[in-house]
């Protein structure tokens, strides 16, 4: 079986916003952005309830550490995975991201434009998700600019200050991909009935033939996991 990665979610991301444009023009870029937004707060607050848990504060020293994945070997092997720069730490953490495997994944399919909408809202609405009293910014895409620019407002790390993860908290490129087919096949539905649905399983079958029928599996059962808790 192929691997789950940053790669395989990217595509779904992609699928999605081709046909969602397709299907319904600037109504279907829309949706696709509000569907990113849900996504990404719910991802959030599953990071928050996590920190709350350990009794953590939510500043973006707990959002760095609570982070729910890893970058994966596949996307290494195919891609070279992430290149970056950190420009600043104080007050202000800025970062320069010069190689992304769902870029990557985007430029592949011919949906650059595709990036600038998810890249643009995804992490923001993570941060809102995790706490919406925090601010990060993200200035541009590397989708259709050099680089992506994301700043973490009033970061106040400091110099080589580290954000190690506990295993635990780390959950899969299949859990990932579970979550988003999720969040985007129900809203689709929600907002476009019989046609968004109709979307739905047209991507769940692009995502077959691309990355076979075991890990759309995967996806379908996944159907069932509730994301809003841990």
């Amino acid at each position: 079986m192929t691997e789950f990665s940053e790669l395989s979610h990217a595509f779904i991301v992609g699928c999605y916003y081709r046909e969602l444009k397709k299907a319904f023009g600037e109504r279907g870029v829309r949706a696709f952005a509000h569907m990113t937004i849900l996504y990404g707060q719910q991802r959030g607050s599953r990071m928050a309830q996590r920190a709350i848990r350990d009794g953590k504060p939510l500043d973006f020293a707990s959002y760095r550490a609570y982070g729910e994945w890893q970058s994966t070997e596949a996307a290494i092997r195919c891609m070279g995975g992430f290149s970056s720069r950190i420009l600043s730490v104080a007050p202000d953490h800025e970062e320069h991201i010069d190689r992304c495997p769902w870029a990557w994944q985007f430029e592949e399919m011919g949906l650059q434009e595709c990036g600038v909408v998810y890249c643009t809202h995804l992490d923001q609405a993570i941060a809102r998700g995790f706490n919406p009293y925090i601010t990060f910014d993200v200035l541009q895409s590397v989708n259709d600019h050099d680089c992506c620019i994301q700043v973490m407002r009033d970061a106040q790390f400091s110099d080589g200050q580290t954000f190690p993860k506990d295993p635990k908290n780390v959950k899969g490129f299949d859990y990932h991909c579970g979550h988003l087919y999720k969040t985007f096949s129900e809203i689709s539905g929600s907002v476009f009935g019989e046609e968004g649905e109709g979307i739905a399983a047209h991507v769940l079958t692009e995502f077959s033939q691309k990355y076979g029928g075991e890990m759309a599996g995967v996806l379908k059962s996944h159907l069932e996991t509730n994301f809003l808790i841990i």
